[in-house]
């Protein structure tokens, strides 16, 4: 949709123009709905830095961390839909072991680090693992949810202010019983 030439809404225009393109977390944010713009909300509210500079990134298919001001333009988001990331291919695996590293010698020793995605494969955690150990964290109530229930709990959660429990994912358990459905949201 982002991309048909015949689209006129604001976004996809930015997207196309060789203007200055859009923000990555605005267009993961349409592209993913719930999902990504819950993480967005979760992290850019609660998301802190000890000592500045950025404290939210988006992990991309091929160009590794990035931060969700940056911006991206058609080519780029034909770049990304090229890799697949599940096959784990340098493509993928390089950029985000490159800047993960650049991270981990850039923040405190003991600073904690919350990854908002799935730790259900390894796809994101294991990289991440390898960096941080027990010094990266997951919401404890990700476990069992799918990406739509955790996109709505990680918005009402920014919406109240209020944090989730957080847990080491080294030794967590990756994979748990389906938790109940959420309610109705009352942050509105």
């Amino acid at each position: 949709m982002l991309l048909n030439p015949n689209a006129t809404f604001d976004l996809a225009v930015r997207i196309r123009s060789g203007g200055p393109g859009a923000p990555i977390g605005e267009v993961f944010s349409f592209l993913s709905g719930l999902y990504f713009r819950g993480k967005l909300a979760y992290a850019t509210t609660f998301g802190i830095r000890p000592g500045g500079g950025d404290s939210t990134f988006i992990i991309t298919t091929d160009r590794g961390l990035v931060a969700p001001d940056t911006l991206i333009h058609r080519d780029d988001l034909l770049s990304f839909a090229e890799v697949d990331i599940a096959a784990g291919g340098d493509r993928y695996i390089g950029p985000l072991r490159r800047d993960v590293k650049r991270l981990a010698t850039e923040i405190e020793a003991q600073t904690k680090v919350v990854l908002l995605g799935s730790i259900a494969t390894g796809k994101y955690a294991d990289v991440l693992l390898g960096a941080f150990q027990d010094r990266l964290l997951f919401p404890a109530d990700f476990v069992g949810r799918g990406d739509m229930s955790r996109g709505g709990l990680l918005l009402r959660c920014a919406r109240a202010g209020h944090q989730l429990a957080c847990t080491p994912v080294l030794g967590a358990v990756r994979h748990g019983k389906r938790p109940p459905k959420l309610g109705p949201d009352t942050t509105r």
